[in-house]
This record gives structure tokens, sequence and C-alpha cells, in this order.
């Protein structure tokens, strides 16, 4: 989420699950946002019309959606309560209403820090929902309104050498959170792990070292299998703020009536030469289930990325992302994504921000069990200019467009969007 009316005191929205995702809200019309604590009491709501619905249908095993090319309503209420230092209660809800449709949360929510090594978080949320007819019929959702619930409960325990937690989570079939980024549903997922440090004294060549150990096990509301895994990981942190992991998964995972037996790996280096520059790469390699055709195959996966200071005033990020797969040791599919960022601080008060991102996907037609295009291409770009008086007074000026193409023609432009945003707080 890179638009400010959203970014700017998030913080406020956050609970133990995703319920709130700004992302899904796709081309604002106009938003109305109020944000504030006062002594113990936080409070963040926030109205916004929106000229596209973006809907997720979420399943056990995968999902599916769409876009209405209608206009919905869209808010959130969220109220937090701190009860002495150390717990919190809130509540949280959502409403989204759009013609013949609607998909409405409301929720329970604590956060208990029972020792400066303990902590409980619990959640509790319901929801109800309503599809227009059309769409039911062609997702094979339920018709008329329907309801269900989530509930989650996390333990975490961290202490100087070692840690560890446990997490459940329980999710009804009918469970909906359309304002949040919820893909997965009717699943009990149980998950545990543990870790452990080990420090170096002043002067070593290494700061610390650490192992760490994962298991979880997820099944269907029917109790059938859908995923069991468990990973170990070793991290390595010293010089020059060097950092390093190395990781084995092994996995089972049923899909589609198929069960498949995986084991990956993943490893990463990054460190900072000197105070201005910042290298990392990271590797994944190994099984994965091609979705699409549900069949095994091979993926590979690197992620470089650098960043730069110019000097006192300007800031560069360069990302890239790489991933291929190959099944029945054909290629399936390559993909390429790459983003430059930029950002020049005029003065503590005001900064220009661009970002350019290129997407490129080339997929093997021949390996594929259905019809698709051969080439999908995507440019996007943002440009956002920011002035700040003080962090309640800010003015933002900003541009973006989305050019796309394919194996048939080039880039064309899609869209573009001129944007401004002026807030002003009046304290006493």
């Amino acid at each position: 989420e890179k638009r400010p009316f959203f970014t700017e005191g998030s913080d406020y929205f956050s609970t133990l699950k995703s319920v709130v995702y700004t992302r899904s809200l796709r081309d604002p019309q106009w938003g109305i946002k109020l944000t504030g604590k006062e002594k113990g009491h936080t409070i963040g709501a926030y109205f916004v019309r929106d000229e596209i619905t973006n809907l997720i249908f979420p399943g056990s095993q995968s999902s599916a959606s769409t876009s209405l090319n209608e206009i919905n309503t869209s808010s959130v209420f969220r109220y937090k309560k701190d009860i002495g230092a150390n717990y919190t209660v809130g509540l949280m809800a959502t409403d989204r209403e759009g013609k013949d449709y609607f998909n409405r949360l409301v929720g329970f929510d604590s956060n208990l820090r029972l020792t400066n090594s303990d902590r409980i978080q619990f959640q509790l949320l319901g929801s109800s929902t309503k599809y227009p007819d059309e769409t039911s019929l062609e997702f094979n959702q339920q018709k008329g309104e329907f309801d269900d619930y989530f509930v989650a409960f996390e333990y975490d325990h961290e202490a100087r050498n070692w840690g560890w937690w446990l997490d459940y989570d329980n999710v009804g079939n009918g469970f909906r959170a359309d304002m949040g980024f919820m893909p997965m549903v009717g699943f009990q997922n149980v998950e545990g792990g543990i870790n452990y440090r080990w420090y170096a004294k002043p002067d070593k060549w290494w700061s610390n070292f650490g192992v760490y150990n994962q298991i979880n096990y997820y099944e269907d509301q029917n109790g059938g299998l859908l995923r069991k895994n468990g990973s170990i990981m070793i991290n390595y942190q010293g010089i020059l703020r060097s950092h390093s992991h190395f990781a084995t998964y092994i996995n089972q995972e049923v899909y589609n009536g198929e069960k498949f037996d995986l084991t990956n790996f993943s490893s990463c280096f990054g460190f900072f030469p000197s105070g201005d520059i910042r290298f990392h790469i990271s590797f994944l390699f190994g099984e994965r289930i091609d979705y699409a055709n549900t069949r095994l195959g091979n993926r590979f996966r690197v992620n470089p990325d650098a960043g730069f200071n110019l000097g006192k005033h300007l800031h560069l990020e360069i990302e890239h992302a790489y991933e291929s797969m190959e099944v029945n040791s054909v290629q399936l599919y390559t993909a390429n994504i790459s983003q430059l960022s930029a950002v020049y601080h005029f003065n503590v008060r005001t900064f220009f921000r661009s970002i350019f991102q290129y997407v490129d996907y080339d997929y093997n037609v021949a390996n594929y069990t259905y019809d698709l295009d051969s080439e999908y291409k995507h440019l996007f770009t943002q440009l956002l200019f920011s002035y700040k008086i003080n962090p309640f007074t800010v003015f933002f000026l900003g541009y973006s467009d989305n050019y796309f193409g394919n194996q048939i023609y080039n880039l064309a432009q899609n869209d573009r969007t001129l944007f401004m945003k002026l807030s002003y707080a009046w304290v006493q």
C-alpha cells in the first residue's frame, strides 16, 4: 500500500488477523478518516466510496476472485482500550455495502502481556455476507445471506536466548472478510515452534547464531488433511551488519484429491559494505505443486535487491524477482518483476518519491492443460510530492498510471490517476 490516506495511522487498525487490507479498495472516489488516542482509549475509523467492488471467494484449497463494476460504500471502525500497562482489549467492525451485496464483520480481540517474555493474543470474529444472485451462481457461492465465524489464539514466549510459540485457528466455511485479505477459509490449523539463539562476546566476527524449528497441521472442517509440514532454519548475523539463513522445509499436501510430498530449500545473504550501501539476495528451490494443472513440478526463485544513499538527499532502491518452474523436465513458466524506487528529501518536511515497476511473465502454453496467453506484461509508474508542516498537517500531490501488454500487442496505457490530499489537525 502506497496511498497516503491509508498508510497514515495504519497501526490503529491492526489486529491479530488481517481483517483490514486497504488494497481491496480499488478506486476510491472519496474518503473520510478519523484516528486518535486519548489516555487509554484508541479510536480509528474511515468511510470510503469505492468505484469498483473487488471480491475474493475463499475455500480450503483454492480461491477465486472477481470485480463487480459497481459502487460500494466501505467503512471500518476500530476501538481499543488499554487496561494498565500490559493488557488491551478491542472491538473491530467492518461493513461493505453495494447493490444486492453486503459483507459485515464484527469481532472482539485481546492482547495480554503476562510477563516480559509471555504474551497471549485472542480474536473472535463473526461475519454476515450476501452476494448478488448471478455472482453466487457463477462462483458457486451460497445464495442469500449466510454467516460464519473465525477463532484465533496465539501464545508467544520470547526470552533472551530462546523462545517458543503456539497458534490455533478455526475458520468456518462461510466466513468472509471482504475488507481484509483472507483467501483461505474452512480449516483448522495448529502451529508451533521453538528457537534458540547464541550471542557473541564483544569484538567477535559474529554477533549471534539462531536455530529455529516449526511444525504445523491443517485440516478441513470435516477432519480431512489439507497440509502438514515441518521446517528447520539456521540464522546468522555478524560483521558489516551481515546476515544469512539456510532452511529446509518438508511438506505433505493434499490438493484436488491427490497427495503430494514436497521438499524445499531456501537461503539468503545480505550485508552493508558501508553505511550508504546495502546488498541482499535470497534463493528458494525445490518441489512445488502446479496447482493450475494438479501436477508435481520443480521451482527456482532468486531475489536480489540493493539500496543506495547518494549524498544526503537521494535514496535509491533496486529490486528484482526471477522465478521459473518445470513440470516433467519441461519449462512451464518464467516470471520477472523489476522495481526501481527513488526518494529525494529536499528537507525534513518535503520529499519527492518515484516508483517504476515492470512485470514480464512468459508461459510455455504447450505444457499447460488449458489455453492461456503466452506472455503478460505490465508497467506501473507512481510519482508523489509531499510537504509536511507537522505530523498532522500534510499535503500530497501525486500521479500514477498502468500499461499492459501481451504476446500480440506491446505495452499500452490502460489508465492514469492524478490525486491530491490535504490534512489538517486542530489541537487544543
